[in-house]
């Protein structure tokens, strides 16, 4: 977002001649959970509009107790209790209800919510990403369609369907693109004002807790431009946060950087690392983790309908996307999966067909284009109950099944896509000390980071916060609840709550 001389300066500027203090939070992550939270800490404070009427009666009876308490002030606990919906998260599902009230049931009802901008409570932060604002949406191939609906890829104050009727263009089977989606997440920083708190292009390699004693006498090396801030640092506090890392230049050199903050907000999402299957020869040139290379292959002509088959590994959404890709493209495919195509945990079982379309045509072919019986598509072959034994020099590939045989399959490149993790190597121990399970890493779907659900504060380590998918919130839809919680609570610390 800063120009790399504007960068520099923020960077290396000294510390506050009034003493040392440290930032008071710090975001690690500029996907639309960190875009999120940088919204509500920046001022913008919801409260229940006067007049409007939610679908839901307790809740509304709720809401219509305290009109004049924004929604961050009131207890979420108490609000949220009864609440049921498609997350186990009860302050995402509240906030979710209040932006999009009947959206379960295909309603289009209004926000319950108006926004009001109180520059008194705003808390000075600073947002780290790798990329422009967006995360991981600027990674993926731009004309991928959400398997969300479009209206549930919208954040706080800004609904996406607006924004796209503003460039002309409309849902398509009330679904969006990412490319669409990347650029709206950066509208939306740019449109509510945010970009002065973004530093993009920065790669975090540490974050520890040390003594605020021991640095008093350091510089502080990224204070935002509002340092003389509102918020009150807590002298009594005996440790803050040494977030180190680095940021990328326009020429490509590297320039470190050092910050000291009293909170750290983990929002760096679970795109960053493929899973491997950890089976000999996965690191050949030819065996990719990624759907990019597929794309990249076509382009330079290096795979095309007179090739040996791409093996595709895996029964999810980003497998299917590749086998739509290959299809589109008349590419061969061996399809390898461990599942039954018939077990309810796939996702395809948990689609509707009429929304998804595209999945369904997938799942169709997974079950009727096995090696077993031909079925009516060309250049597809279903390999359910299988899994990969080894990769060799020669592209072959060998595959078991649930008996235990074997089969040989010579391919011209293979493609692993069974999920992803995040990256948290700049935490100690990989953050598994965090986890829910801590003898096991951090996986957004069986190991989440162990958090208060209604404040979302690590319960193993306190000012250290989790949001999104490393909080088990896989939808942009509700990552938002657990910006409003951590916000909720950060405003609490800094005794920024109204009487």
């Amino acid at each position: 977002m800063l120009p790399d001389r504007k960068m520099y300066a923020l960077l290396t500027r000294p510390q506050n001649k009034s003493g040392f203090k440290p930032l008071p939070v710090v975001i690690i992550g500029n996907g639309p959970s960190g875009i999120c939270l940088s919204y509500l800490l920046s001022g913008n404070i919801p409260y229940f509009k006067r007049g409007s009427v939610h679908p839901h009666p307790i809740l509304q009876r709720k809401l219509e107790e305290a009109p004049d308490v924004s929604i961050l002030d009131q207890d979420l606990e108490y609000l949220s209790e009864g609440l049921e919906g498609r997350s186990h998260s009860p302050v995402a599902l509240l906030f979710d209800t209040l932006q999009r009230p009947d959206t379960d049931f295909g309603g289009t009802a209004e926000s319950v919510l108006t926004w009001w901008h109180e520059t008194n409570r705003t808390i000075p932060h600073l947002v780290l990403g790798r990329n422009a604002p967006g995360g991981a949406w600027h990674s993926i191939e731009g004309s991928m369609v959400t398997l969300s609906r479009g209206e549930w890829m919208g954040l706080p104050d800004l609904p996406f369907k607006d924004w796209l009727k503003q460039k002309r263009r409309g849902l398509r089977n009330n679904r969006a693109t990412a490319e669409d989606i990347a650029q709206y997440y950066q509208h939306y920083v740019m449109k509510k004002g945010l970009q002065k708190n973004f530093r993009c292009g920065t790669v975090v390699t540490s974050v520890r807790k040390v003594s605020a004693e021991s640095i008093s006498n350091h510089t502080q090396k990224d204070l935002p431009e509002n340092s003389d801030s509102l918020w009150n640092f807590n002298e009594k506090s005996a440790e803050v946060f040494q977030v180190d890392g680095f940021f990328k230049t326009v020429k490509g050199d590297k320039e470190p950087f050092s910050i000291y903050a009293e909170n750290v907000v983990l929002a760096t999402g679970t795109y960053d690392s493929p899973t491997w299957l950890g089976v000999k020869g996965e690191n050949l040139s030819y065996v990719h983790h990624q759907l990019s290379a597929l794309e990249a292959a076509v382009k330079n002509n290096s795979i095309g309908i007179m090739s040996d088959p791409v093996l595709i590994v895996g029964a999810g959404l980003t497998a299917a996307d590749a086998i739509l890709f290959a299809h589109h493209c008349n590419i061969p495919v061996i399809h390898v999966f461990r599942r039954q195509v018939s077990d309810p945990g796939l996702i395809f079982n948990q689609l509707p067909k009429m929304m998804y379309p595209e999945y369904h045509k997938v799942h169709q072919m997974m079950k009727e284009q096995s090696a077993a019986c031909a079925g009516p598509y060309e250049c597809y072959v279903s390999l359910p109950e299988h899994h990969v034994l080894s990769f060799s020099k020669d592209k072959k590939c060998i595959f078991q099944d649930k008996n235990g045989y074997q089969k040989v399959y010579k391919i011209s490149m293979a493609l692993v896509l069974t999920g992803s993790n995040p990256n948290l190597s700049f935490l100690p121990n990989n953050a598994i000390d965090l986890a829910m399970d801590s003898d096991q890493p951090v996986n957004p779907k069986r190991n989440p980071i162990d958090v208060d659900p209604f404040t979302y504060e690590c319960t193993q380590e306190k000012g250290l916060y989790a949001l999104g998918p490393l909080a088990g919130d896989n939808f942009v839809r509700f990552v938002q609840g657990g910006a409003l919680a951590v916000a909720s609570s950060l405003l609490k610390k800094a005794n920024k709550n109204p009487p």
